[in-house]
């Protein structure tokens, strides 16, 4: 039977009423902050996905209280527990079995319908498997868009993947282990050869980034079927340059309300072209109009 892990002195100041949502580890126990601890030390009940896993992590931390489950399927008829509790100025923790709650994980209604009602909602951020990968995948996090997971089958996968395709931002992606490798080949089909990173067991003792194009990392023996959730990081696309019909239509619809100079100087900052060369076709289009 595991032991408890050491404690540390738990602020001991009563909670505040309100609905807290609890980041937990996703793999590395020591990686639960001590405002989380001291949030489900202190609140009425905690509501989490599996109360197998989540009673399991409250005992290592020496942590015993009441655990109603929160998933999808018990979401309906937990919830109106959940608001009467609320109503009498009760303190609720929402945790997910490992990470942020609401990230892929249920929770959002709750939290629309505790906000509504006028209760307090305070996040408990911490670990996430999603900032923990784009953290370590080398790619660019100026802009980024979290996908979630994928549909199961090849057909709707791809027509998921045509949906950001044209997206000009890092895509983010959980998946299973045992679709890993079909997805990986669907992306590379979609999406092109872009660069790409899978993370596995982030924090955990085996934890492994491997970063390569697309049609690589599908290949790579190690991800036919590997045990687990993943991340998949996929790089922005190369901007494809504007043809000179692009700048024709640009310029064209430019001068229907701007002077050629104008409508230049405005089609040269949307398509990086030349705005001298545009000024001349600007000439051009408006003679010949």
């Amino acid at each position: 039977m595991a032991r408890p892990l050491p404690s540390p002195v738990l602020d001991d100041a009563p909670l505040a009423p309100g609905l807290y949502v609890v980041a937990t580890p996703i793999g590395n126990l020591r990686d639960i902050s001590l405002r989380a601890l001291d949030v489900l030390a202190g609140c009425d009940f905690v509501l989490c996905e599996d109360t197998r896993v989540s009673g399991k992590l409250l005992s290592l931390f020496g942590l015993s209280k009441k655990l109603e489950r929160y998933d999808e399927h018990a979401a309906e008829r937990t919830r109106p527990k959940v608001m009467a509790a609320l109503a009498e100025g009760g303190r609720v923790a929402l945790i997910s079995d490992a990470g942020t709650p609401l990230v892929s994980d249920p929770g959002y209604r709750l939290v629309r319908e505790a906000a509504e009602a006028g209760h307090r909602v305070y996040p408990i951020p911490g670990a996430s498997a999603l900032l923990a990968g784009l953290s370590v995948a080398g790619l660019p996090t100026d802009r980024f868009l979290f996908a979630g997971f994928p549909p199961p089958k090849s057909a709707a996968r791809r027509t998921f993947l045509e949906e950001v395709a044209g997206i000009r931002a890092t895509l983010v992606f959980f998946e299973g282990g045992s679709r890993l490798a079909d997805s990986l080949a669907d992306m590379a089909v979609v999406l092109g050869d872009r660069e790409a990173v899978v993370c596995r067991e982030l924090t955990k003792l085996y934890e492994t980034v491997v970063r390569g194009p697309l049609s690589q990392l599908a290949a790579d023996p190690q991800f036919t079927a590997p045990k687990g959730e993943l991340v998949i990081l996929v790089g922005p696309g190369r901007e494809q340059e504007a043809t000179a019909a692009d700048a024709d239509t640009a310029l064209a619809d430019a001068l229907t309300r701007l002077k050629p100079a104008e409508a230049a100087a405005e089609v040269a900052k949307a398509l990086g072209l030349s705005r001298r060369d545009l000024y001349k076709r600007a000439l051009a289009l408006k003679d010949r109009g």
